[in-house]
């Protein structure tokens, strides 16, 4: 929904005006005079403004001009109560959409200002796609060395010259997105666009709406045709975040797409036809969710042509450092502070910490941390209480105690796991122990 400012000193006028395009759906705020105006603007990202050339504290026409250097995506409708031409030439100059005189607003007001959210839209989908391209994230760009991780990006990297559409499975902050966007700028669709939508982050009827678009007169307020995502991102990629949330009955109309090319629109008898990869993510397990009715099981078989499992930080602990100083340089950047290190018990309680939240995890405590750092290395002091809680030093003790040897082995067997990727026979001959010596001990310490 476009949010629009009224700026205008007088308050009826302002009341009325705002009513108005309140009515045609639209977010409407109010201000009095510039300085409101301005600090509106710092509060709120607004689309289009409406403003009195006259103000208490200063002109429109001059305002205008500010706003255009600091806002430039915003479009700015000029009022005057006496229009004169070098008024008009200096608003237009000023980086004003339009300046017309009050009176001629009732009928020009609302067609001038769908032309001017207009052209916001188009100005957000440039800067967006230009965003895309300065910023292109390659496999190269993805962190870690774990065997794991390489494999997941050997893979995708497969994947991505193909058609193929693809499932990018694990556990929430795992990175599915950052793969998405990497498997589509190594695919021949790469110069057209990728567009990411998280399917529980919307209503069905909004997710309907995003996903689709819809026919003017579908339902109240759609006083135009709009077109939606899958018709946005024509010949490009479609990223479908958390597709296990998707309704079932929207299901059914992604089927089309992937089958054969086509969707009806919100309130419309004709299909539209389009051509778009579908990379889709999710955290849950898809075959249970077939098994409880949630997912369409043809939906599914669809959608996995192509999986890839993510493995959650907890199982890649050799990449926790590449991450830790990855993030340090990026908030200390920032910030503007000179942290140049970590300290050994700060990484040490790190690769200690279970990681639920995985990297997205990560992220939140190094940025956490750089903050809080006033020398150049981060300290444990610096980490949240949990992290500092659950890491045990084992370097400054004299003995070990039964319990510390045991927790010694238990982790030091996680790790030759995690680095096997799970190859038990593997693990067993690095470890130097029988492999039915290792099962007994995975038994014990209920590692999987």
């Amino acid at each position: 929904m476009s949010k629009i400012l009224v700026v205008d000193d007088e308050e009826k006028i302002r009341t009325l005006l705002s009513k108005i395009i309140s009515l045609e759906g639209f977010d409407v705020l109010q201000a009095g005079d510039v300085k409101s105006c301005l600090k509106k603007m710092e509060a709120s990202e607004i689309d289009v403004i409406i403003c009195d050339v006259k103000l208490p504290d200063g002109s429109g026409v001059e305002t205008a001009k500010i706003i255009k250097e600091k806002y430039p995506a915003t479009e700015i409708i000029l009022l005057t109560a006496y229009g004169n031409i070098p008024d008009g030439v200096q608003a237009i100059k000023n980086g004003a959409f339009d300046y017309i005189t009050k009176g001629d607003d009732n009928n020009k007001i609302i067609p001038l200002l769908y032309k001017a959210t207009e052209k916001v839209m188009l100005a957000k989908r440039v800067l967006q796609l230009e965003k895309q391209l300065g910023n292109k994230l390659s496999f190269d760009n993805i962190l870690g060395k774990s065997k794991i991780i390489k494999a997941a990006i050997e893979a995708a990297k497969k994947v991505a010259v193909t058609e193929a559409t693809v499932l990018l499975t694990g556990e929430t902050g795992t990175g599915k997105e950052v793969f998405a966007q990497a498997i589509h700028n190594a695919s021949n669709r790469s110069r057209q666009s990728f567009i990411a939508v998280n399917c529980s982050a919307f209503s069905k009827e909004l997710l309907e709406n995003e996903l689709f678009g819809h026919r003017a007169g579908a339902f109240t307020g759609a006083i135009k045709d709009t077109k939606g995502i899958f018709e946005e991102a024509d010949n490009g990629s479609v990223f479908l975040d958390e597709i296990g949330e998707m309704p079932l009955d929207l299901q059914a109309k992604l089927l089309r797409v992937l089958e054969i090319g086509e969707f009806l629109k919100v309130g419309d008898s004709k299909t539209t036809k389009t051509n778009v990869r579908i990379i889709a993510a999710t955290n849950r397990d898809l075959q249970k969710e077939v098994a409880a009715g949630n997912f369409r099981e043809d939906l599914f078989y669809r959608v996995a042509v192509f999986q890839i499992v993510l493995p959650p930080l907890r199982e890649r602990i050799i990449d926790i450092e590449e991450f830790a100083l990855h993030f340090l340089r990026m908030f200390s950047n920032k910030t503007n502070k000179k942290i140049t290190g970590i300290s050994e018990a700060y990484l040490e309680a790190l690769k200690q910490h279970s990681w639920k939240g995985n990297v997205r995890e990560l992220k939140n405590v190094i940025e956490r941390s750089v903050i809080l750092t006033e020398g150049k290395e981060l300290i444990n002091e610096s980490l949240p209480v949990v992290l500092q809680q659950g890491y045990v030093d084992h370097t400054n003790k004299k003995t070990l105690s039964a319990f510390d040897l045991a927790s010694a082995e238990k982790k030091h067997i996680q790790k030759v796991i995690n680095y096997t990727n799970g190859n038990k026979t593997e693990a067993a001959k690095l470890l130097n122990i029988a492999l039915t010596t290792l099962y007994r001990k995975l038994d014990d310490y209920k590692i999987k």
